[in-house]
């Protein structure tokens, strides 16, 4: 049925090029011809490879942190009161102001960037971590406190895998929002990078580049949830069958 959805979808795309006869909508065909050209170029391989490098660390330190944060919310209610302001606050700031902000504390850089699309994504990953940890059920804990277990063993094997749905939810919510984040980011203040190739295809009205450069990061996006996130997502779940 997905592959059935892209031929739709590919249909369409033709139907409407034909329909319109407008250079604003390239043909599926041109775009795909482009998609060669730039590929043979190398521009779009090392364009997708700076992308792909600063959606990895960003999205594993946010992952780190707001997990780490969220759990320890959970857990003591105090903390969780102590931190919720900070919380509501990182939620509601506009990405844009914290990209812009990071750039002029930090300058230009791939640093900037990282820190930036990093801090946009913790505090959702707090949340939803926080109501996993707030979950926990504890007559599980208490089963592993009777037999003693060790405390790197009871977090592993007992704490840890009741989270699993939540830190897959979190985690696929936050890389739906980090490409979107760091394609901006990439946009306002670096040389390198899909949204800085997007930019320069603005500025010349080349529709099939854009196009071209969003067909591929979007196959990437779908690769790295069809060979990565799924697999992994139903085999760390398998002990709840």
């Amino acid at each position: 049925m997905r592959l059935a959805s892209l031929v739709v979808f590919l249909l369409l795309w033709q139907v409407v090029a034909v329909v319109a006869q407008d250079a604003t909508v390239p043909m599926p065909a041109v775009v795909f011809e482009r998609i060669g050209a730039e590929i043979a170029s190398m521009a779009l391989p090392h364009h997708l490879g700076v992308t792909l490098l600063r959606v990895s660390v960003s999205f594993a330190a946010a992952m780190l942190i707001g997990a780490a944060v969220g759990i320890a919310m959970g857990r003591w209610p105090m903390l969780d009161r102590f931190l919720d302001g900070w919380l509501v606050l990182g939620l509601n700031i506009p990405a844009l102001v914290t990209i812009i902000l990071c750039y002029i504390w930090f300058g230009l850089n791939d640093w900037a960037a990282i820190l930036a699309v990093a801090l946009n994504k913790i505090p959702t990953v707090v949340v939803t971590v926080r109501e996993g940890a707030r979950a926990i059920d504890p007559r599980l804990m208490e089963v592993a406190r009777a037999y003693r277990l060790p405390v790197s063993r009871k977090f592993l094997q007992v704490y840890l895998p009741q989270l699993y749905p939540y830190l897959f939810a979190a985690a696929r919510a936050g890389l739906s929002l980090i490409w979107k984040i760091v394609l901006v980011v990439e946009l306002l203040g670096r040389s390198e990078g899909i949204g800085f190739q997007l930019n320069v295809f603005f500025q010349f009205f080349d529709i099939s580049g854009i196009l071209a450069y969003t067909l591929v990061f979007a196959a990437v996006v779908l690769l790295v949830e069809a060979l990565v996130m799924r697999p992994m997502e139903r085999r760390l779940n398998r002990w709840r069958q």
